[in-house]
């Protein structure tokens, strides 16, 4: 993922927003700044092989600049509508857990809302565990909105 991509990442997170499904933003942030706050080596883009057009992305920030969360990152996974349902998320999430994993980061985390099935069941599918719910942890639209902890822990880091 780089500068290039931003209009695809940024029109795909905007229809994540739209969807209210899947983030507590209410819309994205400029490129520069999205561009800043997610690690270099860990973001990936899905390229439609016929129209090569951006379908998907998968970005992870670090949890805490503390030396004993290194090894700790939160990631943020989103499709293209039309693009759903093909594998794209899996493809992004199985690149992510490569790259990390050669970094030697140990665990993935992410929070996704209870309503979001497909996400819950994609994660599930690669290995991430849900270890806890937080209640009421913001609002979105006005309304309190729980969010699900969800971690992937390393087989080979750690």
């Amino acid at each position: 993922m780089g500068a290039a991509d931003a209009p695809a990442v940024l029109r795909i997170y905007q229809q994540g927003i739209d969807d209210g499904a899947a983030t507590f933003e209410v819309a994205p942030p400029p490129w520069e700044q999205f561009d800043a706050g997610r690690l270099p080596d860990h973001r990936f883009v899905a390229v439609d092989p016929d129209s090569a057009e951006v379908v998907g992305w998968v970005a992870v920030t670090a949890v805490s600049a503390r030396p004993a969360y290194q090894g700790v990152v939160e990631h943020s996974v989103y499709v293209d509508r039309r693009a759903r349902g093909q594998g794209v998320g899996a493809d992004l999430l199985r690149a992510l857990v490569r790259s990390t994993e050669a970094a030697g980061i140990w665990t993935i985390q992410s929070a996704i809302f209870p309503g979001n099935a497909a996400s819950a069941r994609l994660h599930e599918s690669l290995g991430f565990r849900m270890v806890g719910r937080r209640e009421r942890i913001a609002r979105l639209g006005g309304r309190w909105q729980d969010t699900l902890l969800l971690e992937r822990r390393s087989g080979v880091v750690g």
